[in-house]
């Protein structure tokens, strides 16, 4: 089953950078702006994981964290500008399952998302755990690429990339969409960024990265992974 995650933030920047990057990873996204918004969102699509800013424009995340209680299993990840440790700790006490201050990296974000699935018992990972090409070999349980028996070099700018794409096979990534998955927003116009990573994973993956089977351009639009 594809995890449903509900997405609580006040920041339509951020929210819109979330959904495209949790899309491109094979969930299903949901958001609230509001406390009182999440807590009906979270009562209507019994999401997998919650994740939740404190500072929304109704009521103190806190609030909605003790209306989770008692009913909701989903584990909340909390997403704050707040660094100090003492709302750290209010925040966990009243049943977050983990802390994460804005700003952040998004591998690292993503790897505490996953983590979070496992514990509650939830896979993120797509129908296909490993995609295989006569080529090559990509594991997102490790997030590797192997090739010829041999693990390759990836920067995890290349990973980034490569994941989108590779996650949703077949399908048209706009440019737009990686650049702001990837480098995040402000990015969207820099598609010469996009062209070098592409360019760098043909010349990894690629027996002929002149004619790439795998990596396809659609000119002026993005580009699609073809396994």
């Amino acid at each position: 089953m594809t995890p449903t995650v509900l997405v609580v933030d006040d920041d339509r920047q951020l929210l819109r950078a979330l959904r495209i990057n949790f899309r491109a990873r094979g969930m299903t996204v949901v958001v609230a702006e509001t406390a009182t918004e999440a807590l009906t969102l979270a009562a209507e699509c019994d999401p997998d994981l919650i994740i939740l800013d404190l500072g929304l424009p109704d009521l103190d995340g806190i609030h909605v964290l003790h209306g989770l209680q008692g009913w909701s299993r989903a584990p909340v990840l909390v997403l704050s500008a707040r660094p100090d440790s003492s709302d750290k700790v209010q925040a966990l006490d009243a049943g977050a399952d983990d802390y994460v201050t804005k700003p952040f990296a998004m591998d690292e974000f993503f790897a505490r998302v996953r983590a979070a699935l496992r514990r509650a018992g939830k896979d993120d990972s797509p129908a296909e755990a490993v995609i295989e090409t006569p080529g090559f070999t990509i594991d997102f349980r490790t997030s590797t690429v192997t090739r010829d028996g041999q693990t390759l070099h990836l920067t995890p700018t290349e990973w980034g990339v490569l994941e989108i794409l590779a996650r949703n096979p077949g399908k048209l990534i706009t440019q737009q969409e990686i650049l702001r998955a990837v480098w995040g927003e402000g990015y969207q116009k820099e598609t010469h960024y996009l062209r070098v990573y592409i360019a760098q994973l043909r010349r990894k993956l690629e027996d002929d990265s002149a004619t790439p089977q795998h990596l396809l351009t659609e000119p002026g639009r993005g580009y699609r992974f073809i396994p």
